[in-house]
């Protein structure tokens, strides 16, 4: 199957939706890096989604931890941390779940057990990258797979990534380290991408979707 790879949705939920609209599930494996939750209007919503998706589709869909995941995680299980949840989006987002009456229990064990990275011979899918410093899975290493923003080094494989917002609002490709970043700043009122290849790393397209006013304001 083809892979169909979605970045950074941040709570945009109906934009979330529109791009989900070019998944093919009999034909696509479905895989997104991370960062579902935060800044937009709809986290709670996004995670119920892709929580179902996730139960109806099982070993052909996979969503991947991101750093706001981790500080959603960090926050309920009471880790000690440099990043409090709530200053970042989290206190937004409770209010959410309590707006819309659902309870955030009922997906923490989900959320704590989303995966760092999805991978196959060919294609490396993770949140922020392996830049190279120290191990890319520590949670206590500034430069892991959730909060690298540096340079991804070559992994032999194509890389697709997602966390630092792209400034010219389309997907970009970095040859030097086969890397795709496909987060287009979708909280920022741009755009939310995602990009299909096949399961040999050969690029199908990338897609980008206008970020839903109803997601921002």
């Amino acid at each position: 199957m083809a892979l169909f790879i979605i970045g950074d949705v941040h709570g945009c939920f109906y934009t979330y939706l529109k791009l989900l609209d070019y998944w093919e599930p009999k034909t696509e494996t479905l895989i997104q890096l991370g960062d579902l939750i935060d800044k937009g209007n709809f986290s709670p919503l996004t995670i119920k989604l892709s929580f179902e998706i996730k139960n109806t589709f099982k070993n052909s869909v996979h969503f991947l931890r991101g750093n706001h995941e981790q500080m959603m995680i960090d926050h309920f299980q009471k880790n000690s941390t440099p990043f409090n949840w709530l200053h970042n989006g989290g206190a937004e987002v409770m209010q959410q779940f309590d707006k819309l009456n659902i309870n955030p229990s009922k997906y923490k064990s989900w959320i704590n057990e989303l995966p760092l990275f999805w991978g196959n011979d060919h294609v490396l899918v993770s949140h922020a990258g392996f830049c190279g410093i120290g191990d890319p899975f520590d949670l206590k290493n500034g430069n892991n797979v959730l909060w690298s923003r540096r340079r991804t080094i070559d992994l032999n494989k194509t890389q697709v990534i997602g966390h630092t917002p792209l400034t010219d609002e389309r997907p970009q490709y970095y040859a030097s380290s086969r890397t795709w970043n496909i987060d287009t700043g979708a909280y920022k009122g741009n755009l939310l991408s995602g990009i299909k290849l096949e399961n040999d790393e050969t690029l199908i397209e990338h897609l980008s979707v206008p970020t839903d006013p109803r997601d921002i304001t």
